[in-house]
């Protein structure tokens, strides 16, 4: 009988999908291999796991809620009810490990596992590790990272630099440019900026593109422009009958859009900066200000300090991101220059990589 193995996190397509890409190598080196999810009711990973293939249980949980402290009575009580959905959980799946992937579900997930003596891995995406992950990593088996430098969060001799694990879609695409942007309804003698703000879109890009949609005209670009939910209907809306725009809420074939793109407009997720160094495509990133202690800025810092990045605050968005991004799209030089230091960056076995270690391990 195959080993039972639990992953446990999401919240984002940054968590999500590299936790599939690990599921998926797991099954690759060992078929007998039983794999089950554990997420939070109501956030993506409830849709996104099951499309992918695989079961998920949802528990009744929540973050913390840095906007609204009143908002945070019930945590307490919503972590005691998690504890106990996961003992259930356990109790009918008996795993022999644990895959914790950041998010706040899996927090009670691991906790439980590192109480009862089973294997308990780690997969810290981001290049500052969130409080939750500082704790468990005490006790956890092993800790995959995505960048060096980690020990200040993690006891050393149990840090595996590893990178982030990129979808196989768009780490193994061979989509040319052409055949990709007439995907989109475009021009392909025209260059093109794609614009991603997340899974859930970004607030400050899109009403910077939205503003500067004449600008882009102007200076003969075209954008792909994925809004994410909330700014949807506004963002097609003004798109209104533009042909140098594609414009939509979630783009599903990203390995597509990254063919498409010679400039990136993107937040500086961890998934997004492991994306950008596997397509190696020359970007604008606007780290979002308000994630947990500040981890974009860092993600997005790690790249500028390499020469691989141009870094935009939150707050200049609106003022300066247009013209930053026509400046970039105009100079082929600097695109060059961007290109030569993201190389060295790209990772694009590191799914692979954990799946190895994990089985070796258990």
């Amino acid at each position: 009988m195959g080993k039972r193995i639990i992953i446990a996190g999401g919240g984002t397509g940054g968590h999500i999908f590299p936790a599939i890409a690990i599921a998926n190598a797991l099954k690759k080196q060992d078929p007998t291999v039983e794999i089950l999810f554990v997420g939070a009711k109501g956030k993506m990973e409830m849709q996104k796991v099951p499309l992918a293939g695989f079961e998920i249980e949802g528990l009744d949980i929540a973050g913390f809620n840095r906007s609204s402290l009143i908002k945070n009575i019930s945590l307490p009580f919503k972590l005691i009810k998690s504890l106990l959905q996961v003992r259930q959980i356990f109790k009918r799946f008996k795993p022999d490990a644990v895959i914790g992937v950041g998010g706040y579900s899996s927090f009670p997930v691991l906790k439980l596992a590192q109480q009862r003596g089973l294997q308990s891995f780690l997969h810290e995406s981001n290049s500052f590790a969130g409080k939750a992950n500082q704790m468990l990593g005490k006790k956890a088996s092993k800790i995959f990272v995505a960048s060096d430098g980690m020990e200040k969060f993690f006891p050393k001799e149990k840090i595996m630099i590893t990178g982030n694990p990129v979808r196989a879609s768009i780490a193994n695409s061979d989509i040319n440019r052409e055949e990709a942007i007439r995907s989109f309804g475009l021009d392909p003698a025209k260059t093109t900026v794609l614009s991603v703000g997340g899974s859930l879109g970004a607030k400050s890009i899109n009403e910077a593109i939205a503003a500067g949609l004449p600008l882009f005209e102007e200076s003969n670009l075209q954008l792909i422009w994925q809004t994410g939910v909330p700014f949807a209907d506004q963002g097609r809306s003004v798109a209104s009958g533009k042909s140098f725009v594609w414009v939509g809420e979630f783009i599903t074939q990203m390995e597509k859009a990254y063919a498409a793109a010679d400039v990136i407009i993107s937040r500086a997720g961890a998934m997004a900066i492991a994306e950008i160094c596997v397509v190696n495509k020359p970007a604008v990133l606007v780290p979002y200000p308000f994630a947990a202690e500040d981890h974009q800025t860092v993600n997005a810092q790690y790249l500028v300090g390499k020469g691989a990045a141009i870094l935009l605050k939150d707050e200049s968005a609106k003022q300066k991101l247009v013209y930053t991004t026509i400046a970039l799209a105009k100079d082929k030089k600097l695109q060059a220059e961007l290109v030569s230091h993201l190389k060295p960056l790209a990772v694009d076995n590191a799914d692979v990589v954990i799946a190895g270690t994990i089985l070796h391990l258990i």
